[in-house]
């Protein structure tokens, strides 16, 4: 475990950000010198919840971040600043509707289950205009622009400064790319245990967002931030592990190469998906994203269909290989934190329950739906609703949690 006020000294480090998410993925933080750092340590920052998304009121105790130094990153563009995600509590006590907990809690699940949970996430984004809301790139016009190599070079000084920050952490990157919408870019990181991977999607926001603004734009995680263009999306990438390291969800003999434990995780998906898309895809504008609208590329590359495919990106979850399985759901305004958790909620249950996914199926599903599969929900409202009676999720992320969200969703407004 890193001793912060060694690491400080040894490292040239003057501050660290205590830093956690809330409810809804926005990063808070305080500056810590790095004389402080010892003693904040032990005893925690403190904050008032109420004032940063979380379930409280002014009346409530300090919630007090205490950090973890597994999670510490020197900021890549500020080497005398450290980076820390915290746990939170209060009066002693964790508090459980911190979204780390929440994930947290669905690791200690797997664990006694003799499973590991790791994965990978998409995080899409768009370069914006810093005053209005178009793209930053005049000349990136093309009808489809995926993968467009002047475009991308267009942006290499801020691209190649993600990348080589992420080098510097140790993610090993391992390639960007212009994506289907105009102004749209992806950078790619090896996939980890989930809540290093959580910890990472949360600062690779701050990082690209920082980034952006030294180099004259702004960054859009949005799911939707263009009418007539593909939306964010977040797709997670998922494998469970034994403790001797082994991907139990590879199967030689299996179909598509899956065991049958990747299929009953699959199979929990499917089952929670309209609860999931709470958490997914927790903002009014995830459902313009969610396959409703004509984009001007041709396709929205999102799902709106409950169902399953092999190497075919029209379906809700993707089997690319042998190795694991795709998660096409979630979009840029998704909590990074509970992203993975409702992921490995629901698919720990599939695995209890012993659950089915059906016949795997291989149409296009922009042009025919998948035969007996349910829609996805066409709103917010009608995800929550699904949400209030999922009875299995709700149990296994914890009621605290499940209210305390639910509480404050309606007060969240759509940006």
């Amino acid at each position: 475990m890193t001793d912060l006020a060694r690491y400080a000294a040894t490292h040239g480090i003057r501050h660290f950000l205590f830093s956690f998410c809330d409810l809804f993925g926005v990063q808070r933080a305080k500056l810590v010198p790095a004389s402080a750092a010892a003693e904040l340590a032990r005893s925690g920052a403190g904050f008032a919840g109420f004032a940063a998304w979380l379930d409280m009121t002014p009346a409530d105790p300090d919630v007090l971040a205490i950090p973890d130094p597994a999670s510490l990153m020197v900021l890549p563009w500020q080497h005398k600043v450290a980076w820390v995600a915290t746990d939170l509590q209060v009066e002693g006590q964790m508090l459980e509707q911190s979204p780390r907990r929440v994930l947290q809690r669905q690791i200690a699940r797997a664990a006694a289950m003799g499973l590991q949970f790791r994965s990978g996430v998409e995080a899409e984004f768009f370069l914006m205009d810093r005053e209005r809301d178009t793209i930053a790139d005049s000349l990136d016009r093309q009808a489809k622009p995926c993968y467009d190599q002047l475009a991308l070079m267009r942006h290499y000084p801020l691209i190649s400064e993600l990348l080589e920050g992420m080098e510097s952490l140790g993610w090993g990157p391992y390639q960007a790319d212009h994506e289907d919408a105009n102004g749209q870019f992806e950078l790619n990181w090896t996939y980890a245990e989930a809540l290093v991977t959580a910890d990472r999607h949360a600062f690779f926001r701050v990082m690209a967002a920082a980034l952006a603004e030294r180099h004259g734009v702004r960054v859009s995680f949005q799911p939707k931030p263009i009418p007539e263009l593909t939306g964010n999306g977040a797709h997670l990438h998922a494998s469970l592990w034994d403790a001797a390291g082994r991907n139990l969800f590879h199967d030689p003999s299996g179909e598509k190469g899956l065991s049958e434990l990747a299929y009953r995780f699959l199979a929990g998906l499917l089952a929670h998906a309209p609860a999931l898309c709470a958490l997914t895809n927790p903002v009014a504008g995830s459902y313009r994203r969610l396959a409703r609208s004509v984009t001007t590329s041709g396709a929205t590359w999102s799902p709106s269909w409950i169902s399953y495919g092999g190497n075919n990106r029209t379906h809700m979850v993707r089997i690319p290989d042998d190795q694991r399985i795709e998660l096409r759901l979630g979009d840029g305004a998704a909590n990074p934190y509970l992203l993975q958790a409702a992921v490995l909620a629901a698919g720990l249950d599939g695995i209890a329950r012993g659950l089915e996914p059906g016949t795997r199926s291989d149409v296009n599903t922009y042009i025919e739906p998948p035969v007996g599969a349910r829609a996805l929900p066409t709103s917010q409202a009608d995800a929550l609703e699904a949400f209030r009676h999922d009875e299995p999720l709700r149990e296994a992320l914890g009621e605290d949690f499940c209210r305390a969200y639910e509480a404050l969703i309606g007060e969240r407004s759509d940006d």
